[in-house]
């Protein structure tokens, strides 16, 4: 029996064999603490965390040739400020925005799949455009905010450019290898991005429709849900997300209840990014252990700073139902055979046009 249950909880709490270099976790980290420092010094804060935002994309830095590498960080910031924009633009209606959510999850998803993308692939391309619909309509703003995701994209290219500089001109190379070819079976992409951008889009209507107040966790938890490569894997980040994210939550509790100051916020935003970024790709479920406060602070941390409880109570409810819903989209997902004849059924229908 102990056997039995041990060989179930083994792999939730295992750790991957994939380690980055030390130099790469520490490029993310001033990527999303810098700005946040200097928001704070120059009496900018909230303008701080939009421009943090831009400098998530850091986290995609790979150990690849110099070139495929800072071609990699142009495409990742383009895509950032896509999906802000894309998100942002749409906040005047729950419906529009439920739209928007659902192209940018299927873009992104096709596009990382496309080009075979390592995890977290279009995770935060679509948390971006989440934390973006959490924010406050204002058309007006709407510049200001691109213009900062963007400099705070570059302000991560930057770095990423220094800390190659740094590590070809020590030889540090190994672990270099050259992009991943592309995958070849574009309706099966297309047709995988479109459940995927589907259940997103339904886990946020759904919670709009219960009454949920911005219930930008809903998406990303059913994202993150959706994503495992078999459908234990899809059970285990089910499992993965909602413990993670309640031990999470517990840790925003506890930094919020202690009544940090903004100067103690960015170097926590900056700590938990590190570690975030170490654990992202060895075992996801303590990934989001750290995570869960990172996106608090980035989407209302005005709000958590006079209440929250409430904070906690909500994103808790949109964990669980977002990730019931991924539940079921990977349950769909992982009809294998389901989808190889809807794929043959499309091909042999564009052969006859």
């Amino acid at each position: 029996m102990r056997i039995a249950l041990w060989q179930h909880l083994k792999p939730l709490i295992a750790l991957n064999d994939h380690k980055r270099p030390w130099g790469g976790h520490i490029t993310v980290a001033l990527s999303v603490g810098t700005p946040l420092l200097v928001g704070v010094w120059l009496n900018h804060f909230i303008l701080g965390i939009v421009v943090s935002l831009g400098g998530l994309s850091s986290i995609y830095l790979r150990q690849t040739p110099l070139a495929h590498r800072m071609v990699t960080m142009a495409l990742v910031g383009f895509g950032f400020c896509v999906s802000f924009t894309v998100s942002s633009l749409a906040g005047f209606h729950p419906v529009m925005m439920t739209i928007a959510i659902g192209l940018v999850a299927f873009a992104a998803t096709f596009i990382s799949r496309y080009f075979t993308m390592p995890p977290p692939g279009s995770f935060f391309f679509i948390m971006v455009a989440c934390v973006a619909s959490a924010m406050p309509y204002d058309l007006a703003a709407l510049p200001q905010r691109i213009g900062l995701i963007f400099f705070g994209c570059m302000l991560a290219s930057t770095l990423v450019l220094g800390y190659s500089w740094v590590q070809f001109m020590t030889n540090s190379t190994k672990g270099i290898h050259p992009g991943e070819p592309t995958e070849p079976r574009v309706v099966a992409i297309f047709l995988e991005a479109g459940t995927i951008a589907f259940f997103i889009a339904a886990s946020y209507l759904l919670a709009i429709g219960l009454g949920f107040d911005r219930p930008y966790w809903a998406p990303i938890s059913c994202l993150a849900v959706i994503q495992g490569a078999s459908f234990r894997a899809v059970w285990h980040r089910n499992i993965h997300r909602i413990v993670g994210t309640a031990l999470g939550l517990c840790l925003a509790w506890l930094i919020f209840s202690l009544e940090p100051n903004l100067w103690a916020l960015a170097l926590l935003v900056m700590s938990l990014s590190f570690i975030a970024e170490i654990l992202i790709t060895r075992n996801y479920g303590f990934a989001v252990i750290f995570v869960t406060p990172l996106s608090i602070i980035f989407a209302e941390a005005s709000q958590a700073v006079h209440d929250i409880n409430s904070v906690i109570y909500l994103r808790m409810v949109d964990v669980i139902l977002g990730s019931m819903v991924g539940y079921f989209g990977g349950w769909l997902l992982h009809k294998k055979q389901f989808y190889a004849r809807l794929e043959q059924a499309i091909l042999a229908r564009l052969k006859k046009t």
